[in-house]
């Protein structure tokens, strides 16, 4: 288990059972980034991730 695993638990555990609208993630990522500019890159390649579906890769 990565230590990161931990915030993706306390998420579940708090949060697990709630729908959520991706405009809503969009800007509280935007709100983290403000908060912590050293987390920009992350944040951004998190959210391409999540942006991009598995049937849009070419090579997979």
């Amino acid at each position: 288990m990565y230590f990161t695993d931990r915030g993706i638990e306390e998420l579940q555990q708090r949060r697990g059972n709630e729908q959520v609208d991706v405009e809503w993630l969009a800007e509280r990522l935007r709100a983290f980034v403000d908060l912590n500019p050293d987390f920009e890159v992350a944040v951004d390649r998190l959210a391409t991730f999540l942006a991009r579906d598995d049937s849009d890769d070419p090579d997979g």
